[in-house]
């Protein structure tokens, strides 16, 4: 029953954060490009690459596990959405926008979860030696 509370505690936890960078951003963007979810997987890939990184050199719990991986960066992050809005960009015929789209979000999605990971571990690395 523990398990559920703490994803629940997470997912709630990253979907208030995914809410209010959406409101944020839709005051500054403009429509066509869907920045708003790329920006939010984006940042969610970087920071999944960290916490992994974290995960390998510090202690972490199942629970804590379970409230970063699953509750908090599954609530925050959005395939579903970055989908639907591919999808849609495909029926209203913008294949540029949509294959752009799609390049950037896998390409420097993967970049961000290397990059974070790496940063993760050279920090951690040095934080151990320090102390």
């Amino acid at each position: 029953m523990l398990r559920f509370f703490v994803l629940a505690c997470g997912g709630t936890i990253g979907t208030l954060l995914r809410y209010i960078l959406s409101e944020y951003d839709h005051k500054f963007s403009g429509g066509g490009f869907p920045v708003n979810t790329l920006l939010i997987n984006l940042a969610g890939s970087l920071i999944i690459g960290l916490a992994w990184g974290i995960r390998e050199r510090l202690s972490v719990s199942p629970n804590m596990r379970l409230f970063i991986f699953m509750g908090v960066l599954g609530g925050f992050t959005t395939f579903s959405t970055f989908s639907l809005e591919n999808f849609n960009l495909f029926r209203e015929g913008a294949y540029r926008i949509m294959f752009l789209n799609i390049a950037i979000a896998n390409t420097f999605g993967i970049i961000l979860v290397f990059f974070g990971y790496v940063a993760a571990r050279t920090l951690t690395g040095v934080l151990r030696e320090l102390w």
